[in-house]
C-alpha cells in the first residue's frame, strides 16, 4: 500500500481520489476498532488465567502487557502524528489543548479542510524531524516482536515494519521517512498513518494469541496414565523404614522419548542397567528428550540419581573361635549392607578402636577378658543399632623359631654344611608361612650348642668364633640352637622353642 500510495506523488490529486482516501481511512478505522475489542477480550482472558495459575501463566502475562504498553506508544505517537498534521493542514497551532475528549482527535482528523496539502505533511515528518522519531519507533518496536516470537513471524515482522530506505527519480538514496511524507498530500499521509496504526494492532492480536499458546507449549499431551511406586530403597533393615513415592505417570504411547544416561543412548523402554564394577557410591546424570511438536525443538528433561555398590556379603560365625589379641592390631572389616560407610558407627568396651586403609583396628586393653564391638547405622536421620559382637581376650601365642638360610627355613632335621655356614643365614621368629598372625618379631639373643659346648650370640647371626666351631664339625654332628630370646612389637621379651639340626 505504501508504494501504491507514493506512487501518487507524481499525480496531480483529484478531489475524487482524495476522498477515496478517506473511505479507506474510514473502513481501517472500522476494523481497528474490531482488532482492539478482539485484543482487549483476549487480554481479560489472559489476565484471568494468569490470576487462576500464576507459575504457569504468570510470566507470559506479563509479557503481553508490556506488548500493550509498546502497542499503545507508537500508535499514540502515530495519533498526535496525524492530529498535528491536521491542525498545520488547516494553518492552526498545536497542540491545540491539553487534555482532549476520548475521539476528539481522531474528529479533529476526520474533518480536515485542506486535505490537498503537499507541502504539510513534509514539513511536519521531515523539517521538524518527527518522520525519524516516528523510524526509530518502528524499529524498537519490530524488534521487540522479533525478539518475543520465533519462526515465521519474525519475517513477518521484518516485511510489515520495514524501514528500508529507496531511491528518488535521479537515482539517489533517499530515506524512509522521506519515501512515505516527502510531496504527500495531506489525505493521503492521513490513510497511511492509519494504516500503520492497523498494522500495529494487528501484529499486537497475533502476538497476544502467540503469548496465550505458549502458555501451552511445554504441555505434553499424554493417551496412557499408570500408577507407579518407586521406593527410596528395596533393602530395609529391622527397625528401619520403607518410604516410596507412589506418583501419576502420563506417557504418550505414540511419541515414545529418547533417554540419554552419561552422554550415551540406553533402550526405548528407559531400563537403565549398568554391570556393578567396584565398590562405594556411583552417581549417574542425563536427559530425556521427547520430541517436540512439528516444527519445534524437543522438550529436554534433565535427571540425576545415584547408587551405592556393596561387596556381596555373609555373615558366618565360628562361637568357639570369637577371639581376639591382647597386645595386637586386631584388623577387622565392618560394613552394614546397603549403608554407605560414612554412615556406619562403630564402638568398642575393653579395647581402644581405630580407622586404617579402610579397617577397623582394635587393640584390648591390658586388663580386659572380654571385648564388645557394637556397631550402628544412620538410618532416615537417625543412629540405629545394628546389634553387637563379644570376643574372649588371649595373650599372643609365641611365635615359632627357624634358621633361615637362603630361601630355606628349617625348625629341625638336616642340613647342609654350605647351608650351616653361610655367613648370611640368621635366626627369625616367625608364625610359619600358614600363620594366621603376622607379627615382627627380633632376635636379640640364644646360644649355640654343640659337642664342642655352649656359645652365646648376641644377635640373629652366628658369630665369626661360632662360625669356626661349626666348620670342624663332622658329618652327623647334632648342632642345636637353644635359649632363642626374641621382643615382640609392643617390646615383650619371649623365650623360644630351640632348634636341632643334624650336619648332613
Amino acid at each position: 500500500m505504501y508504494l501504491v500510495l507514493t506512487a501518487m506523488l507524481a499525480l496531480n490529486v483529484s478531489t475524487d481520489i482524495l476522498n477515496g482516501f478517506k473511505l479507506v481511512d474510514e473502513s481501517l478505522h472500522f476494523t481497528l476498532t474490531a482488532t482492539e475489542n478482539r485484543n482487549q477480550e483476549m487480554m481479560d482472558q489472559f489476565k484471568a488465567a494468569a490470576e487462576l495459575n500464576e507459575q504457569k501463566n504468570g510470566e507470559w502475562y506479563q509479557k503481553a502487557v508490556e506488548l500493550g504498553q509498546r502497542s499503545d506508544a507508537i500508535y499514540d505517537f502515530i495519533q498526535d502524528f496525524k492530529y498535528n498534521i491536521a491542525l498545520l493542514a488547516d494553518g492552526q497551532k498545536y497542540p491545540q489543548k491539553a487534555n482532549l475528549p476520548e475521539g476528539s482527535k481522531d474528529a479533529r482528523v476526520s474533518n480536515i479542510s485542506a486535505r490537498d496539502q503537499l507541502d504539510v505533511t513534509a514539513q511536519y515528518a521531515l523539517n521538524e524531524g518527527h518522520g525519524e522519531e516516528l523510524r526509530v519507533m518502528f524499529e524498537d518496536y519490530r524488534n521487540f516482536l522479533i525478539e518475543l516470537t520465533n519462526g515465521e513471524k519474525k519475517k513477518e515482522f521484518e516485511q510489515m515494519f520495514s524501514t528500508e530506505g529507496g531511491t528518488n527519480n535521479d537515482g539517489d538514496p533517499i530515506t524512509w521517512e522521506q519515501v512515505i511524507f516527502e510531496g504527500m498530500p495531506v489525505g493521503a499521509s492521513i490513510t497511511i498513518l492509519t494504516k500503520m496504526q492497523n498494522d500495529i494492532r494487528s501484529a499486537q492480536s497475533e502476538m497476544i494469541q502467540y503469548l496465550r499458546e505458549q502458555t501451552d507449549a511445554a504441555d505434553v499431551r499424554v493417551n496412557k496414565m499408570m500408577a507407579l511406586v518407586v521406593p527410596a530403597s528395596k533393602y530395609v533393615i529391622r527397625g528401619g523404614k520403607y518410604s516410596a513415592q507412589i506418583i501419576l505417570a502420563a506417557v504418550d504411547s505414540t511419541a515414545k522419548p529418547n533417554y540419554y544416561v552419561d552422554g550415551q543412548q540406553i533402550n526405548e523402554n528407559g531400563i537403565y542397567e549398568v554391570t556393578a564394577v567396584g565398590t562405594g557410591l556411583k552417581k549417574y546424570k542425563g536427559v530425556l528428550e521427547l520430541p517436540g511438536k512439528e516444527g519445534e525443538e524437543p522438550l529436554r528433561f534433565n535427571f540425576e540419581d545415584e547408587y551405592s555398590v556393596g561387596e556381596p556379603s555373609v555373615t558366618i560365625s565360628n562361637t568357639d573361635l570369637n577371639i581376639m589379641y591382647r597386645d595386637y592390631e586386631n584388623k577387622f572389616s565392618i560394613s552394614v549392607p546397603g549403608v554407605a560407610n560414612d554412615k556406619v558407627r562403630v564402638s568398642v568396651s575393653g579395647a581402644t578402636a581405630s580407622q586404617r586403609g579402610g579397617m577397623w583396628i582394635i587393640k584390648p586393653n591390658a586388663s580386659a577378658k572380654e571385648v564388645t564391638i557394637a556397631v550402628q547405622a544412620e538410618l532416615d536421620g537417625r543412629m540405629q543399632s545394628m546389634g553387637s559382637q563379644q570376643y574372649r581376650v588371649k595373650e599372643l601365642p609365641k611365635p615359632g623359631a627357624y634358621f633361615r638360610s637362603g630361601s630355606t627355613e628349617y625348625q629341625e632335621g638336616k642340613i647342609a654344611r654350605n647351608a650351616l655356614l653361610s655367613p648370611q643365614a640368621t635366626v627369625i621368629a616367625s608364625y610359619g608361612p600358614e600363620g594366621l598372625l603376622d607379627l615382627k618379631y627380633t632376635i636379640t639373643s640364644f646360644q649355640l650348642q654343640t659337642s664342642m659346648g655352649y656359645s652365646q650370640s648376641n644377635g640373629n647371626k652366628f658369630t665369626k668364633a661360632q662360625l669356626d666351631q661349626l666348620g670342624k664339625l663332622k658329618q652327623g654332628a647334632m648342632v642345636n640352637i637353644v635359649d632363642i630370646r626374641a621382643k615382640g612389637p609392643e617390646g615383650k621379651e619371649v623365650r623360644l622353642r630351640g632348634i636341632p639340626l643334624q650336619l648332613n
